[in-house]
């Protein structure tokens, strides 16, 4: 395969950006988005060039590292797939391709197509710990959970962390990412006694990170690549409503 890139480059935090065209000749279809890359990088260092920098870790859909927009998609054109799992079959020959960074406040380019999302890692260290008694493994059985509550906590906890929910929203708002790491465990047994506090901590983080606000647009869950579904968004609005009247409650029992 032929191909035409239109990359962006920017060296530092706070410098002009562009786009650079490259030409990308004899890619195999059988190599993945960033194996293409790669080789790109390979050809750029022989003639001399500063190779693109992009995020890359297990190239295997689970470390959330590949975080790009690619053609004005996040992690491309096809649903339910992460960057390094997309191929280059999926592209025509001559085709030509935008390749972008996350686009949003909350995530300010380092270098070219890296971005900082360790606003992602603040919102999750603000939901705390979890009371659950440590020590050996109890039974299976000696804690029942419904089987329809397991099933959807754990999809939500297959949350891989890498932005394009906020990458693909008109808002720049996590709370996609946010709503699934506070159900999978607002979901189970283990996570209900800091339950709402956890939801009241999360969001009241996400808001101070300068994402925005949700307005159920849904182009979150098409951009996911585990395909989480807006739901868990609803669980976290009913769990935040619920801490935020919490203190009412109580002083209401106090003056009584």
């Amino acid at each position: 395969m032929n191909l035409t890139l239109h990359i962006w480059r920017q060296a530092a935090p706070g410098t002009p950006g562009r786009m650079v065209r490259y030409e990308a000749h004899d890619i195999s279809p059988d190599m993945s988005f960033l194996e293409m890359l790669d080789v790109v990088n390979e050809r750029l260092m022989e003639t001399g060039e500063a190779p693109v920098a992009f995020d890359h870790d297990c190239r295997e859909g689970i470390c959330g590292s590949c975080s790009l927009m690619i053609n004005g998609v996040a992690h491309g054109p096809n649903p339910g797939t992460a960057t390094c799992q997309l191929h280059m079959r999926s592209f025509d020959d001559g085709a030509e391709i935008h390749v972008e960074p996350w686009r949003a406040r909350a995530f300010p380019v380092i270098k070219d197509l890296v971005v900082d999302r360790s606003a992602l890692d603040r919102i999750i260290a603000a939901g705390g710990y979890v009371s659950a008694p440590t020590g050996s493994a109890p039974d299976g059985n000696a804690l029942l959970i419904p089987k329809d509550a397991v099933d959807t906590a754990m999809d939500a906890a297959q949350c891989i962390g890498c932005g394009a929910c906020v990458a693909a929203c008109p808002n720049g708002s996590a709370s996609l990412f946010t709503a699934a790491k506070i159900s999978h465990l607002g979901l189970l047994p283990q996570g209900q006694p800091e339950r709402v506090q956890r939801a009241r901590r999360m969001v009241e983080q996400m808001d101070l990170e300068g994402f925005g606000g949700c307005t159920l647009y849904g182009e979150c869950q098409e951009a996911c690549p585990k395909l989480i579904s807006m739901d868990t968004i609803t669980r976290m609005n009913r769990d935040f409503l619920r801490a935020a009247v919490a203190p009412v409650r109580a002083a209401v029992a106090e003056s009584d």
